[in-house]
C-alpha cells in the first residue's frame, strides 16, 4: 500500500494544502486537494474517493476533478463513497446546479462523471482491491474514520477530523500497520479543540492509550499552520519515536 500525501493541513495557506491522501494512485481519502497537485493523467487514475465528512476542506477538490473530466471529454467515472448524511450534504449544498453543476447526472445519469455510493457504519465493503470499513468519530458534523485493508493484508486507520472518540480505537484489537490521525490545535486550545471536534497533542496521547495495539507508524495530519511550530514541539514532547507530523508530498509504503 503506497500512500501519497496531497495535502495534510488544517487550513489553507501558501504551501499548505487541504487534506487528501492518495492510495496506490486510485483511491483517494478525502478530497481537499486534487487538481492543485495532480496532473491530468494522475487525475484520470482516481477511481474512488472516500469521504470522512462534508466540511469544505475535505470535499473541495471533487467539483474541479469532475469539471476536468468532462471538459477533457474523458469516459471516466469516479465513485464517491461516504455515509448517507455526508453524501446528502454534498449533493444538496455543492453539486446542486447552483453552487456547481450536478455531475451525478452529467452527461447523463447512466454515464455520470460522479457516482455516489453510501457506506454503512461498521459494515465492510469492497472498494477496488481494498476492504473498507467506516467507524463513527466525534466531530462537529456527522463524520467517520476508515480502516482500509489491502489485498496483501496491510491495514491503514484514518480518523479524518475527530475529537476524543471511542469506537474506531476498539478496532485496533486487530493490529493496524499505520494510523493517520488529526491534531489540529496546540495544548493551550484544548477547550476549543474538544468543542469543535478536534485533537491537541495531549489529547492525542489520551487517544493512543485507547489503542489495543500501537502501530509502527502514527502520522499526524490537519495541524493549523498558524500553530504548526508549537504543535510540532508538543508532539515531540510526547516522547514517542513512531509519531511524525505529515508534510505535503510525503510518500509512505506500508
Amino acid at each position: 500500500m503506497r500512500i501519497r500525501v496531497l495535502g495534510s493541513s488544517g487550513a489553507e495557506f501558501p504551501n499548505f494544502n487541504l487534506p487528501a491522501f492518495l492510495i496506490d494512485d486510485s483511491l483517494l481519502l478525502d478530497a481537499g486537494t486534487i487538481g492543485a497537485v495532480l496532473d491530468e493523467n494522475a487525475q484520470w487514475k482516481i477511481k474512488h474517493i472516500l469521504l470522512t465528512h462534508a466540511h469544505l476542506d475535505h470535499i473541495r477538490g471533487i467539483p474541479f476533478l469532475a469539471d476536468n473530466i468532462i471538459i477533457k471529454n474523458k469516459r471516466h467515472r469516479v465513485t464517491v463513497i461516504g455515509i448517507s448524511p455526508v453524501l446528502k450534504s454534498l449533493k444538496s449544498h455543492l453539486l446542486n446546479d447552483k453552487v456547481w453543476p450536478d455531475f451525478t447526472s452529467i452527461p447523463n445519469i447512466a454515464n455520470s462523471v460522479l457516482r455516489l455510493k453510501s457506506i454503512k457504519v461498521g459494515k465492510t465493503i469492497r472498494v477496488g482491491d481494498y476492504k473498507v470499513t467506516a467507524y463513527r468519530v466525534n466531530h462537529s458534523v456527522s463524520a467517520v474514520g476508515y480502516i482500509i485493508e489491502s489485498k496483501e493484508g496491510k491495514r491503514l486507520l484514518y480518523t479524518g477530523d475527530t475529537g476524543p472518540t471511542e469506537a474506531i480505537w476498539k478496532e485496533t484489537k486487530i493490529p493496524v500497520d499505520c494510523v493517520i490521525v488529526e491534531v489540529s490545535m496546540p495544548n493551550s486550545m484544548r477547550d476549543m479543540a474538544v468543542k469543535t471536534g478536534h485533537l491537541t497533542p495531549q489529547l492525542l496521547m489520551e487517544e493512543i492509550k485507547k489503542m489495543r495495539h500501537i502501530p509502527r507508524r502514527i502520522l499526524v495530519t490537519h495541524p493549523k499552520p498558524q500553530y504548526l511550530k508549537r504543535i510540532k514541539t508538543e508532539v515531540e514532547r510526547l516522547g514517542m519515536k513512531n509519531i511524525k507530523i505529515l508534510s505535503d508530498g510525503d510518500v509512505y509504503k506500508i
